[in-house]
């Protein structure tokens, strides 16, 4: 199998709060159009490091490299820039509730490229029917299940095109059909888009089933221990912690 093109580099990147760190010393590369897991036990900072990555939370040391351009280097014009080539799905899909589904889409159409009310909708209906939401455009986030939000929040994500989507725990609180489903959704973007998905989990089933790379951030030490394919981490990696995160504790 081909090696991916670099897309994100994380150099020497150290992530926190105030005085707290989180996690330090990371180093890592995405590659394009990749499945990408920043995998590891609750609590380890997953999404800390995804907030550093889209522009919500500043590194402590280091740079986040899109291409070959340092995100937090770069002057605010040009972040925002930048920030308009990735979309995010929040845990919990994070809906305006008070908006339906196609306004929530129809939203960043109209905010940040200006699109009059008809052509969003337009998209907004493209996009849903994409991830199997079509008929679906004037439910409320209340009106739906826990499956098709997540679906709807992915709609929301990809409003702008971007060439790469981070999802935050994107399965957790689904039933297991719910989650097969969203996993298949996810190939589908990449195979069908080329789309890059950067995934928060600690969900093995979908890290397994469906991610090409992955990094494992322990908890422990404060910093990774492991980066690769996750299926090849779980039968190889030298790293007793990493293979029982990868095997339940079976290793």
């Amino acid at each position: 199998m081909a090696v991916a093109a670099p897309h994100i580099r994380f150099e020497g990147v150290s992530v926190g709060y105030g005085e707290r760190v989180v996690q330090r010393d990371l180093d890592f590369t995405i590659g394009r159009s990749e499945i990408f897991a920043i995998m590891g036990p609750s609590g380890c900072g997953k999404s800390t490091l995804m907030r550093g990555a889209v522009g919500l939370l500043k590194p402590l040391e280091g740079r986040v490299l899109y291409g070959e351009e340092s995100f937090w280097d770069a002057d605010l014009e040009r972040q925002k820039i930048l920030m308009q080539s990735f979309g995010v799905m929040y845990q919990g899909g994070a809906l305006w509730s008070s908006m339906s589904l196609a306004e929530n889409i129809t939203l960043p159409l109209t905010e940040f490229v200006g699109l009059e009310d008809d052509h969003a909708y337009e998209v907004a209906m493209l996009k849903l029917a994409f991830v199997g939401l079509a008929g679906f455009e004037d439910y409320y986030p209340a009106e739906i299940s826990g499956g098709m939000r997540k679906r709807a929040a992915i709609a929301r994500a990809m409003a702008l095109d971007p060439d790469t989507l981070f999802l935050d725990e994107p399965s957790a609180g689904l039933d297991p059909i719910s989650s097969r489903l969203l996993d298949e959704l996810v190939v589908h973007l990449r195979d069908s888009l080329g789309t890059t998905v950067v995934i928060v989990s600690h969900e093995l089933y979908s890290i397994l089933s469906i991610c090409d790379n992955s990094v494992f951030l322990d908890t422990e030490t404060s910093t990774m221990l492991a980066s690769g394919n996750p299926r090849l981490l779980r039968d190889e990696c030298e790293n007793r912690r990493v293979r029982q995160f990868l095997t339940r504790g079976a290793a």
